[in-house]
């Protein structure tokens, strides 16, 4: 009985297997085996312990497969299923794994209704589809190489350092996807950073004008012939810091005229925050005229009625009139009055800004939304404004 089990336990050689003829089972190392049907076709196989149960596993005909490949094929199976792994469902994965170009589309389409901004979530897909696609969107994600990632950004790297940036951090979100789906290990755009040359990290300030300029310049835009909601949305955008967005999309439900503030809700938010505006005199009365352009739930309305105006249409208003600034510029003017003009506490001023503390300490303490001092910083703000410009216009010079 113990010559048998010596002898069942004797391992295969490659002559041994190309002359068995009998069918039936013929093990080797590593729960490996030959399996020969009684129609004389040969295949390896290998029994093996997955998460407490055994398995088996079809490792391909022996036409194919030689008999040290099949070893190695079982011992690299043992060692993962050892280490915890599922060798099965590794596998299964590795077929049905999508080329970077199909992730490009599943990871779009499963961010897209959480983004806030539809042109930036074009311009995910855009940007990898024109810069990534045409070096690696035809390979599996598994396959997908740190040279394949240079090979993309190099072209891009020095000449549009800022697209660049932003492609490469969007490569890691499809990159980072695809290790939570087991497709792959790791990320090949984090290890490339230092093997590309430096890039310019100039950022391009927004284009502002000084503050003793704003007032000014919102009484050129109110005496101009552009439409009313325009001229009234660009004054309170300055008048409340707020963002172009922010305005754009202002519902009448988010006003409280009796207590003079407007609460943005958290989704219409960048930090994704409720933030609380309280409003200037000024600011209320620019509500009050607004009301009169007609019943729309948008307190500044588009041309189209329901329709908010555009993200450009403020903007060109300005340049048209001769003021080399940007929209979201208005904003750095009133930082800076209030740096240089005011002694408002720090706080207070981010707060008005709505941006976050990125101090998790400070953040951690600062429970207060600082309305009432806000609310004293806003009234400054519109009476600098009124000083400097004399910019109150009344309801007839507005609605024309």
């Amino acid at each position: 009985m113990g010559r048998k089990l010596q002898a069942e336990r004797k391992l295969l050689t490659a002559a041994k297997v190309k002359q068995t003829k009998v069918s039936g089972k013929y093990y080797d190392e590593n729960g490996l085996y030959l399996r020969i049907k009684a129609s004389g076709a040969k295949t390896w196989a290998q029994k093996i312990v997955i998460g407490g149960r055994q398995r088996e596993l079809g490792l391909g005909s022996t036409t194919l497969v030689t008999l040290s490949e099949a070893r190695e094929m079982a011992r690299i199976n043992r060692k993962a299923a050892r280490e915890g792994r599922d060798p099965i469902a590794e596998r299964k994965r590795g077929t049905d794994v999508p080329t970077f170009a199909e992730a490009i589309d599943r990871v779009y389409s499963l961010h897209e209704p959480s983004w806030r901004n539809k042109k930036h979530a074009a311009q995910f897909r855009s940007t990898l589809n024109n810069y990534c696609a045409p070096f690696f969107g035809h390979k599996k994600l598994g396959e997908v190489t740190s040279q394949d990632v240079m090979n993309a950004l190099m072209p891009i790297w020095l000449s549009k350092s800022e697209t660049a940036r932003r492609v490469k951090q969007r490569i890691g979100v499809v990159m980072k996807w695809a290790i939570a789906q087991g497709y792959r290990q790791d990320d090949p755009s984090n290890s490339i950073e230092q093997a590309l040359p430096k890039a310019n990290r100039h950022v391009q300030q927004r284009k502002s004008i000084h503050y003793d300029m704003v007032a000014e310049c919102l009484t050129v835009i109110q005496k101009s012939n552009a439409n009313a909601a325009t001229k009234l949305a660009l004054e309170f955008l300055i008048l409340t810091a707020s963002r172009s967005g922010e305005v754009r999309m202002a519902s009448w439900s988010e006003i409280d005229l009796d207590l003079c503030l407007w609460i943005i809700p958290a989704e219409r938010m960048k930090g994704k925050v409720e933030h609380i505006v309280p409003l200037s005199d000024r600011a209320k009365d620019v509500l009050m005229i607004a009301r009169e352009l007609g019943e729309d739930d948008l307190v500044f309305p588009g041309a189209k009625a329901g329709r908010p105006m555009s993200d450009m249409t403020m903007s060109k208003l300005v340049k048209s009139l001769g003021y080399d600034a940007d929209i979201h510029g208005f904003r750095t003017s009133f930082r800076v009055w209030v740096q240089e003009r005011t002694n408002t506490a720090f706080e207070v001023a981010e707060k008005a800004l709505a941006h976050k503390t990125k101090n998790k300490v400070v953040a951690a303490y600062a429970r207060s939304d600082l309305t009432e001092k806000r609310r004293q910083l806003m009234q400054r703000w519109a009476d600098h404004l009124a000083k400097t410009g004399n910019n109150v216009v009344k309801i007839s010079e507005v609605v024309r």
